[in-house]
């Protein structure tokens, strides 16, 4: 496989499952990209696949899913944060779901983690291997939704969610030369963002006012995706990039809490992975 070979990974927090779907069959089958770019829970997805433990992602969030160390509206109310990532990147990782943190640092594949620049409202990109064990730092910061989650420091950086600042990248996007690019969606074709409620951009102001630049990169988010969709059609349809996306419409919310829907949307991913191997093994010259 090309070494400039790229895979890209959306995030849409508990929608995420059907990326983790997508990413165990890859796993067992021995597919590996050589970069993987993730935002928000792509980003958590990727640190899965990077460390190759198929499974994990799916037990992570559907045995810990009543747990309410791992998230929930009483940590929301306590930490401002509906997910625990000191739980999910501590105890979790380290005991009840041990993470192979071996094999994840002495993997050769690149995994950038996409933040949004709460002083400039723009992405950032953290690569694992420059930023080293402050990585999971970097993974938090991407995967903290606004207005369910905190600002995270990286550095000197003041960050949130990736996918307020890029929801998707594209290879145009990055900070490297990409070569085949595989993209993994958690919304299914033709989708598009309905504008914001005005309780909704009442709240963004009330929280963001202080960082103009981030209040208007959340208030802009619906037409940005919707064009950011837009040019992924037309670069999909171009034969530019391979898509994967659910073929049918999701009705799994960011904090989903029904377990047997999250079961079906895993399951979904896995089913249309497995269907579409042969084509993008094709696709990448397999």
């Amino acid at each position: 496989m090309e070494q400039d070979t790229t895979l890209l990974l959306e995030g849409g927090a508990m929608r995420g499952l059907y990326t983790s779907g997508v990413l165990d069959v890859f796993m067992e089958h021995g597919l590996y990209l050589p970069n993987v770019v993730g935002v928000s829970a792509g980003a958590l997805n990727g640190v899965n696949y990077v460390a190759r433990q198929p499974g994990r992602s799916l037990r992570a969030n559907l045995d810990f899913l009543d747990d309410p160390r791992y998230m929930g509206p009483a940590h929301l109310l306590k930490e401002f944060s509906f997910f625990n990532f000191d739980f999910l990147l501590g105890e979790m990782a380290e005991s009840l779901l041990p993470f192979d943190f071996d094999t994840f640092w002495a993997s050769g594949q690149r995994l950038w983690a996409v933040a949004a620049d709460c002083r400039t409202g723009r992405a950032l990109f953290y690569e694992k291997h420059a930023l080293g064990p402050d990585f999971f730092t970097a993974v938090r910061a991407s995967a903290s939704m606004p207005l369910l989650g905190s600002m995270v420091k990286v550095g000197r950086d003041v960050c949130l969610d990736g996918g307020v600042a890029n929801c998707i990248p594209i290879p145009a996007d990055l900070p490297f030369p990409a070569g085949k690019t595989v993209l993994v969606l958690t919304r299914q074709q033709g989708f598009r963002k309905p504008p914001q409620s005005r309780p909704v951009q009442r709240l963004y102001h009330r929280r963001y006012g202080a960082y103009p630049a981030l209040l208007a990169a959340c208030l802009a988010q619906p037409g940005v995706y919707n064009a950011q969709m837009e040019r992924i059609d037309r670069l999909e349809a171009e034969g530019r990039v391979f898509v994967i996306r659910p073929s049918t419409p999701v009705t799994v919310g960011r904090t989903e809490r029904d377990k047997a829907k999250l079961r079906a949307l895993y399951d979904q991913g896995r089913a249309e992975a497995e269907a579409c191997l042969p084509a993008l093994s094709a696709y990448l010259g397999l």
